[in-house]
Formats: structure tokens, C-alpha cells, sequence
């Protein structure tokens, strides 16, 4: 499985919040919804992204921007000017200072801020809920990424500006896999990019011998892996093999598969679909018993309380 490409394989977006917001200056709106990740587009005008830690960030007409959540954030059109309202968790505005409450409105489908034809416009598409397997690649981003049009002209904002608007059958659905290609051909843009600090396994996916081998654990996690048969597959001694890999990725083949196994698991548990049996067979355990030891003893509670979390 191609690293990318399976990066939102298991929990995909499903009901993302997907949004056109449209503003005539001054306007300011803080981002306090908390959720997992968020991504931007500047359509027309432009926009400063303040995170609450860091330094002010300006975007222009073009430019992606990826906020990685749970942080707080405003976005207005001078970055010294207070918010006027405030998102909160469940796409909640609440209206601050002296703001009106009819200020920010709804002004179609998907459509929101002060006025359709506003000097600034932007697309906006949030995840709601945080996988595991995304979280190995979103923790090595910085919780604000910028990618100029000028490194990187976005090929799918003209579809997705079209699309948004829509009210078709499945529409939510063809939303939903827009934001998983946008999100995926943004990141590779960004790990392209000499500033971007790649995972080690990331970067190791480029070596003929240690991408292999990830590639092999990754599409067939559930098969009885040792490094014997790894290092045959890949074609060279299992002591070069156990070198090289940790040399890359920081740690032996075992322990990444262990890693990735329950990446998996966690995302399969949160899906709801399978039984915890099941679970454990597709990701490569024997026995439920046996995925819930492993499981516990890394994520610090059982399969049934991942899936089922106290509110």
C-alpha cells in the first residue's frame, strides 16, 4: 500500500463539514471547533491565519493551508483585529463582544460568512474525528502548513468549488472523497517541500530495500511476518535488513508491524463494523485475547473501551 494513498484508507472522511465563506472586510472569526484537521483554500482576496502559539500566517489567492487540530486559531483579513465570532465544537457560531448575531449567516448551501460576493472567499473542509494510522503521519506536521501557489497550484479547487454548491443524490459522499484526494495531494506536495520534516518512515518508503519491506508489512499486515521472510522478499541478509531498517525508521521491522497492526486495529474498532475477533484476524492476531494484551498494553485500554470511549 502505497504510504499516501492509504493514509485516510481506514477512517475516511465521513460527513466532513465542508464550507464556501465568503467576507467583506473587517472580519475576523476564531477557530476554537477543536477538530482533528482542517484544511483551507483562498479562492479570492486574503486572509491572516493567527494560531494562538506561532507566528501569523497570510494567504493569498491559491494558497492551501492545513490547520492540524486540536489548537485554536483565527482567520481575518488583518491580523491584529479580534474575533468576531467564535466556531466552536459542532460547527457551533457564537457571536462576540458587540458582534450582532445576524452578522455571520448563513447565505446558501454550504455557504456562509457576511455576503455572496464578500472580497474574501475561501473553501474550507474539516475533518471530524482523528484515526490512528492518520495521526503517525499528522504528528510529524506543524500545526499550521502553508503551501504557496507558487510551489503548488491546487488541481482540485475548480471541482471543488463546483461541487460544494451542489445538492445531488450521494452529494455528501462525493464531498467527503474530494476532501480525502485534496488532503493527500496536499500532503504529498508538502513532504516535497525541502522545509518538511518527513517521518523517518516516510522518508525510508525511498529506499530500495526498506521501502520494500514497509510496503510488504503494510499491504499484508496479518501475514506471520519474520524477519527471515521480509529479508528473502526483499532480497538481502536478515541481518542487513534488521540494520538498515532501524537505521531508517528508528525501529526494528517487528516493532513497526506491531505499530501498524494496531493503527489499524484502532482505526477497524472505531469503524464498528467488525467483531474484535475479526479484528484481530485481519490485522494479523490469533485470537481477540490476544489483540486485546498487545492493544492494552500500548494504548493503555481495551479494544471494546477504544471503541466505546466514555463521553
Amino acid at each position: 500500500m502505497d504510504v499516501l494513498a492509504g493514509l485516510l484508507e481506514g477512517p475516511r472522511a465521513r460527513g466532513a463539514f465542508m464550507i464556501r465563506a465568503c467576507f467583506d472586510p473587517p472580519w475576523s472569526v476564531r477557530i476554537a471547533d477543536e477538530a482533528p484537521l482542517s484544511v483551507m483554500i483562498m479562492v479570492r482576496g486574503t486572509a491572516w491565519i493567527v494560531p494562538d502559539t506561532g507566528e501569523p500566517q497570510l494567504i493569498r489567492p491559491g494558497d492551501v493551508a492545513v490547520a492540524r487540530g486540536p489548537d485554536h486559531y483565527t482567520v481575518a483579513d488583518d491580523r491584529a483585529k479580534k474575533p468576531h465570532v467564535e466556531i466552536r465544537p459542532g460547527e457551533h457560531c457564537v457571536p462576540l463582544g458587540d458582534t450582532p448575531a445576524d452578522q455571520y449567516r448563513d447565505l446558501g448551501r454550504r455557504t456562509w460568512g457576511q455576503s455572496l460576493d464578500g472580497a474574501a472567499e475561501m473553501l474550507i473542509g474539516t475533518y471530524q474525528a482523528r484515526g490512528e494510522i492518520t495521526g503517525r503521519l499528522l504528528d510529524a506536521l506543524p500545526p499550521l502548513l502553508i503551501l504557496p501557489t507558487e510551489v503548488w497550484d491546487c488541481p482540485l479547487t475548480p471541482l471543488l468549488a463546483d461541487e460544494i454548491a451542489k445538492d445531488e443524490p450521494g452529494q455528501d459522499v462525493v464531498l467527503d472523497r474530494l476532501l480525502d484526494l485534496l488532503m493527500i495531494a496536499t500532503l504529498r506536495a508538502w513532504f516535497s517541500r525541502p522545509e518538511a520534516a518527513a517521518p523517518a518512515w516516510y522518508r525510508a518508503m525511498g529506499d530500495p530495500v526498506v521501502g520494500q519491506a514497509i510496503r510488504l508489512l503494510q499491504d499484508d499486515p496479518a501475514h506471520p511476518w519474520t524477519i527471515a521472510a521480509l529479508a528473502a522478499k526483499a532480497g538481502v541478509s536478515r541481518a542487513a535488513l534488521a540494520r538498515r531498517f532501524t537505521e531508517l525508521v528508528g525501529e526494528p521491522p517487528m516493532a513497526y508491524l506491531t505499530g501498524w497492526r494496531l493503527a489499524l486495529a484502532a482505526d477497524l474498532l472505531r469503524d464498528g463494523e467488525q467483531t474484535i475477533g475479526a479484528i484481530a484476524r485481519r490485522v494479523g492476531y490469533g485470537s481477540a485475547f490476544a489483540l486485546s494484551s498487545a492493544f492494552k498494553r500500548v494504548y493503555g485500554v481495551s479494544p471494546q473501551e477504544h471503541r466505546s470511549p466514555v463521553a
